[in-house]
């Protein structure tokens, strides 16, 4: 008999936004406590288990940490109101048309234990530099970041600077994961960034800068799963690429990142 798997993606948002239909979509509102006068009509990640109100630093970590707190299924997993798992190619616009549908998810999942978005590579510098160039208190983020791996998690020191040397990386914070990778993914991740939290002097940020956390998560993804893979616990045939959409303007984007490189402008804003 075939098996049934219940599989819960949670789709973080801030705004009204047109859901997914499909059964597997979970449509949440991020960063409910910061904004109590907002209401958007579906289930808010200031109930349960919650850190909604970091989420001005968090970002849609928040919703992970929700899940992971409040959501029961066999998979979970991690989208946005505007970047989503795609099926097939997005024709005239119409992303919600396009997304990956639980027909399609159920059928791999005897096969793969880890969803992840295609990679995103940067040619001409590697994790670390990219991350120093870009972000204001990016390289002081990072150094502390090491620190504390250091400290509380040594084990996983070889795989965060094997990865901070890479050329490539999973980001976006999309993922899917079977249930006991997910629980280990965030029982490991969080304390590490509630750690960072303490560590990092934010009084001169900028709210574009605050939202540091959801970023330094992007790059955790990966040094958690190069170690899962080191170790033998993920085989990378567990692991599927799916495509996805992308609303960028990639014009601005590239100009914002040749100037970070070169000129040592940092990010002001998401392209």
């Amino acid at each position: 008999m075939e098996k049934i798997y219940n599989v819960k993606i949670i789709v973080a948002t801030h705004k009204k936004y047109e859901m997914p239909k499909d059964e597997i979509y979970f449509p949440l509102q991020v960063g409910a406590e910061c904004n109590k006068s907002i209401d958007l009509g579906i289930c808010k990640d200031n109930t349960g288990d919650n850190i909604s109100y970091k989420n001005a630093c968090f970002g849609t970590q928040t919703a992970l940490y929700w899940a992971w707190k409040n959501l029961k299924a066999d998979y979970i997993g991690l989208v946005h109101y505007r970047r989503h798992f795609l099926e097939k190619k997005v024709k005239d616009g119409k992303i919600i048309d396009s997304v990956i549908t639980g027909k399609t998810l159920y059928s791999m999942l005897d096969e793969y234990k880890v969803f992840v978005p295609k990679k995103r590579h940067y040619y001409i510098e590697n994790v670390y530099n990219h991350y120093s160039n870009t972000m204001n208190g990016g390289a002081e983020q990072l150094q502390i970041l090491r620190e504390i791996i250091l400290e509380n998690n040594p084990e996983y020191l070889n795989s965060f600077d094997f990865f901070m040397k890479k050329r490539s990386a999973y980001i976006f914070n999309m993922m899917i994961l079977e249930k006991s990778l997910f629980n280990d993914y965030c029982s490991w991740l969080f304390p590490i960034l509630f750690e960072l939290e303490k560590r990092v002097d934010t009084s001169n940020y900028s709210d574009f800068d605050k939202r540091y956390m959801g970023r330094i998560s992007e790059r955790m993804f990966n040094v958690w799963l190069n170690k899962k893979i080191s170790d033998g616990v993920i085989k990378r045939e567990d692991i599927k690429e799916l495509p996805y959409n992308e609303d960028v303007n990639w014009k601005r984007k590239i100009n914002g990142f040749l100037r970070a490189k070169f000129m040592k402008e940092k990010y002001k804003k998401s392209f």
